[in-house]
């Protein structure tokens, strides 16, 4: 066989395997017909690129908006698409730090920074341009809230102003001479007198035949909750001398009803179920609460349905039946505010030690939270598809620090003067 008859073979085999017909007049049509496909082929692969590089550009922070409450102050981020953020502690000053990651600040966003909009307790930098970075100097402020939202993207900050002394109820101050017209004093969560919470339900997540999501190195769900449960309640029960009760306090399968059904029985005040995350991509890590609702996106969807144990379709055939019938507006206002003092302190605790990835407090229909008379909490502390994550959660120290993250965050729930006052 010659040359170009075995170059016209291999061109001819080739288009075979690929199930594509082609000419077979000659090398020289073949040829062509090579190139032509190349060329296609070329022009094909163009806007995949394109679409690549978009993805991975800088998310443009167009602009943001400060507003004042007599009690706090509101930053809003207008944002060019959703954003992923970490947040860490930093000394000298004392700061909490939020970075937002492959972000950028536009022109618009740049020029209000030199107008000098912003309060004296929030920064805002741009240190490299691959993300924009909040300071909040934690001198100046008793707490903060951060909440992603979209249609628009947006990300709105709360921050909660902290009074001068003499400014607090109670305090003794030298006697000046009054002003002409003293302004109203802001009130304070710390005005708040603690909520008669008598017993806490733990609810340690799956169990016994149930192990939950499993980590490549093994982990299983259900022994990480059942260890982190057992260090909150002693924790509860010693600091807050509050009555703890468990669904589970060893490997044994417990159905989701009927931890429901526990808590009611024997009522209780708060129910706190403990879960790990998962995700079919490894990289992703940190954590989230959630509050029974409607998913709030398309993730918090596909963790109901695994947490119930059902497919996502199975999940939102049986959604409208579940919300038919209504939570109380004061079990929704109760769960959402219990779901973000725990989401708050549990970022706020773990940022000293670990570079923490807050997801947010979100809701989603959770069977285990939703036949509850009582408001109720579902807490993903790690993703145990993260291998760093998984390793984190064979610390002995790491599941200490959970523990005590989640008892600051129902502290703050059951006793706010207290928390506010430290």
């Amino acid at each position: 066989m010659s040359i170009l008859q075995r170059i016209s073979f291999i061109v001819l085999a080739a288009s075979l395997a690929s199930g594509t017909d082609i000419p077979t007049t000659g090398l020289t049509t073949a040829s062509a017909w090579s190139a032509e496909r190349s060329q296609a082929l070329a022009k094909k692969t163009k806007p995949a690129r394109k679409k690549r590089s978009a993805q991975t550009s800088p998310i443009l922070i167009h602009d943001f908006r400060v507003q004042s409450y007599p009690d706090h102050t509101r930053l809003v981020l207008d944002l060019q698409r959703s954003v992923t953020f970490t947040q860490s502690r930093a000394q000298h000053p004392d700061r909490l730090i939020i970075e937002l990651q492959n972000s950028r600040l536009a022109g618009s966003a740049r020029a209000r920074l030199s107008d000098r909009t912003l309060p004296e307790e929030i920064a805002i930098a741009q240190p490299h341009g691959h993300s924009v970075v909040l300071s909040l100097y934690l001198n100046r402020i008793t707490d903060y809230k951060l909440l992603p939202l979209s249609k628009p993207d947006r990300l709105v900050l709360d921050v909660y102003n902290r009074l001068d002394p003499e400014d607090r109820p109670g305090a003794v101050v030298p006697a000046e001479p009054p002003p002409q017209a003293a302004p109203p004093v802001p009130a304070l969560k710390a005005q708040r007198a603690p909520r008669d919470i008598k017993l806490i339900v733990l609810d340690p997540g799956h169990g016994g035949k149930d192990p939950g999501a499993v980590g490549r190195s093994g982990t299983a769900e259900k022994d990480i909750t059942l260890q982190v449960a057992l260090k909150l309640r002693d924790l509860i029960g010693k600091r807050l001398g509050t009555q703890v009760l468990m669904t589970r306090d060893r490997n044994v399968f417990v159905e989701l009803e009927d931890r429901a059904k526990f808590a009611n029985s024997h009522g209780a005040d708060l129910f706190v179920s403990i879960h790990v995350n998962s995700h079919p991509q490894r990289t992703t890590k940190g954590l989230e609460v959630y509050h029974f609702g409607e998913a709030s996106d398309r993730r918090a969807l596909e963790v109901a349905a695994r947490e119930n144990g059902i497919s996502v379709k199975e999940l939102g055939a049986g959604l409208q039946f579940i919300l038919a019938d209504l939570l109380t507006t004061k079990k929704i206002e109760q769960s959402q505010e219990l779901a973000w003092s725990t989401k708050q302190a549990m970022v706020s605790q773990l940022s000293h030690h670990y570079n923490v990835v807050d997801h947010g407090v979100k809701t989603a229909p959770f069977y285990v939270i939703r036949f509850t008379t009582m408001p109720s909490i579902l807490a993903e502390i790690a993703f145990i598809s993260n291998p760093t994550e998984e390793r984190l959660m064979q610390s002995e120290a790491f599941l200490s620090r959970m523990a005590d993250a989640l008892f600051e965050g129902i502290k703050a729930y059951v006793a706010p003067l207290q928390t506010a006052a430290r």
